[in-house]
């Protein structure tokens, strides 16, 4: 069952990428900000996933690189840019947030505090790990994929996407499990290989609709 929704969570973050797209710059930027939050939300629920457990948010990690690549190619370096800033920003607002919520007394008739404390009291350091690394390799990605860019041109775009995520999803893994994992885990190798295995399945399956956004930006709003 995780395997069906999984292949079925990867087609709406690519539909409503590419959705956004349409709408238009603020629209993606939007999408790309809010996937950062929940990125960071989701990232403490575990799931088994062909036979091996991961957790839920590599799909909005993979899913807001792919948002920013798609407003550098549309709309600019600087949009990207301003993505990467306004995102930061945000995830510092919503962890904020989420420590003033706690931080609230519960009534005797609350029933959530108790499922609010569980999901929104993840351990500092991984909290700033994930923080940290995210507002990095989307610095990285923007200067990867213009690279990218002045290597192909305006040809490609698909390939250059599919590589510009790999790279990069290669580097958050790496840096997310070593600054936010080690010694918490028994092998950190293991974790590495299959987080980034997942990623690569959800670039290999993702990236060949986005042959389609060509259509779709033909009546963007600038």
């Amino acid at each position: 069952m995780n395997e069906l929704l999984f292949f079925t969570h990867i087609v709406l973050i690519v539909g409503f990428a590419l959705g956004a797209l349409r709408l238009g710059q603020n629209a993606l930027l939007s999408l790309v900000v809010l996937q950062s939050v929940l990125a960071n939300l989701f990232v403490v629920k575990q799931i088994h996933l062909l036979g091996f457990s991961v957790t839920c948010s590599d799909v909005f990690a993979v899913g807001g690189i792919l948002g920013l690549n798609l407003l550098q190619e549309y709309f600019g370096k600087e949009a990207a840019l301003k993505a990467i800033r306004i995102s930061f920003f945000n995830m510092i607002f919503f962890i904020t947030m989420a420590q003033m919520h706690l931080w609230y007394f519960p009534s005797p008739t609350d029933t959530t505090h108790g499922a609010f404390s569980l999901i929104l009291s993840s351990t500092p350091r991984i909290v700033i790990a994930s923080v940290t690394v995210y507002f990095l390799v989307q610095k990285f990605d923007v200067l990867l994929f213009g690279w990218l860019k002045k290597i192909f041109g305006g040809e490609k775009m698909a390939l250059r996407i599919g590589v510009s995520l790999i790279i990069t999803q290669f580097v958050d893994t790496v840096l997310f499990s070593f600054l936010g994992l080690y010694g918490l885990v028994s092998s950190l190798f293991d974790v590495i290989f299959m987080s980034f295995v997942i990623k690569c399945l959800i670039i290999f399956c993702s990236t060949p609709f986005l042959s389609f956004s060509k259509r779709w930006v033909r009546n963007v709003s600038l």
